[in-house]
């Protein structure tokens, strides 16, 4: 259902308000979306599979009760992963992986590791000329 003019009239106002009064919320609150904040969650949360694979694989010669923490981190992970690859779904899973320069370049991981190998070819490949 559509807002009507004096809806969105006040919309407006209050939006003003909002960069006005406080801009860097503002902007947080416009770029921020369910879908970043599900994708960031799913970063963190393999980071903490791997952890858990870490602690397992080191401590469960030493001590099965630290092996078993482990195995928790690794389960728990595990779930968060799961839940917030759930809640991105197909589609928000495309916005993820799609370029953010323009929609004419390829997306991908060639693409995403450019940047990246050049960066490493300028700090550790410093030619003398």
């Amino acid at each position: 259902m559509p807002l009507s003019e004096h809806e969105q009239r006040i919309l407006a106002e209050l939006e003003e308000s909002l960069v006005r009064e406080d801009p860097r919320f503002a902007e947080r609150v416009r770029t921020k979306t369910v879908y970043r904040h599900a994708g960031r969650q799913c970063k963190w949360a393999a980071l903490g599979f791997l952890a858990g694979l870490a602690v397992l694989v080191a401590f469960y010669s030493q001590s099965v009760v630290l092996g078993l923490v482990g195995v928790a981190m690794m389960f728990g992970s595990a779930v968060v992963f799961e839940r917030n690859l759930r809640r991105l779904g197909r589609a928000s899973w495309h916005d993820l992986t799609r370029s953010r320069r323009s929609e004419e370049q390829p997306a991908g991981i060639v693409q995403a590791l450019e940047g990246t190998k050049e960066w490493f070819r300028s700090h550790f490949f410093r030619r003398d000329r």
